[in-house]
């Protein structure tokens, strides 16, 4: 199976070209986005956030800086688990023009629709991979709400360069989180049935 390669922004034809199980290399800018962030983009809906976000890449994560000589760098950036976001992510990838969300573990329904109607993906990133996705972001370009959420909740830009992940929730609506539920429940059933 071939890496597609992929450039940010996004267009929605690129979106939704792609399936579930896809594996992709990003390129370009990602903005991390966690509960706090979360919240206040959902209820703020700050401009200064527009330009970077349209047809671009939400990172549900929260990275380790080092500040070095008047600048940052990023020393751990796994992903965080995205169904503390689920209130929030359909009204942001609508709001926001948003081509693809990455985190770990899959959403619900809501952004499964949302994903559906907006032309957007879920990129699903290794957990336990935190250098590794640190080691492609080649620089720090900004952080915005530094003070007033702390570190790990801050929205940091990053531009990375061949950041890995696999497409688990596509733009048609199938979800491999799904799937994986389904089979489960559906195993735990006949096993339950064979031990009465």
């Amino acid at each position: 199976m071939k890496n597609k390669h992929l450039q940010l922004p996004l267009s929605e034809k690129e979106v939704r070209d792609l399936r579930v199980g896809d594996t992709v290399l990003l390129t370009g800018k990602i903005l991390t986005a966690r509960d706090m962030a979360q919240r206040w983009m959902f209820e703020e809906r700050p401009d200064i956030l527009r330009k970077d976000l349209l047809e671009g890449a939400l990172y549900h994560c929260g990275p380790i800086m080092l500040f070095r000589d008047g600048k940052w760098f990023c020393s751990s950036a796994g992903p965080t688990s995205s169904t503390r976001q689920e209130p929030y992510q359909a009204e942001i990838i609508k709001e926001y023009g948003i081509r693809c969300v990455i985190g770990k573990g899959g959403m619900g329904e809501r952004t499964a629709q949302a994903m559906r109607d907006h032309g957007s993906v879920y990129l699903h990133a290794v957990g336990g991979a935190a250098v590794l996705y640190a080691n492609t972001v080649r620089s720090v370009e900004s952080v915005l709400k530094l003070e007033d959420f702390g570190m790990p909740e801050a929205i940091w830009t990053l531009t990375v360069v061949d950041f890995p992940a696999v497409v688990s929730m596509d733009a048609h609506g199938n979800s491999l989180h799904r799937e994986i539920e389904d089979k489960s429940r559906e195993l735990l059933r006949s096993l339950l049935l064979q031990n009465k």
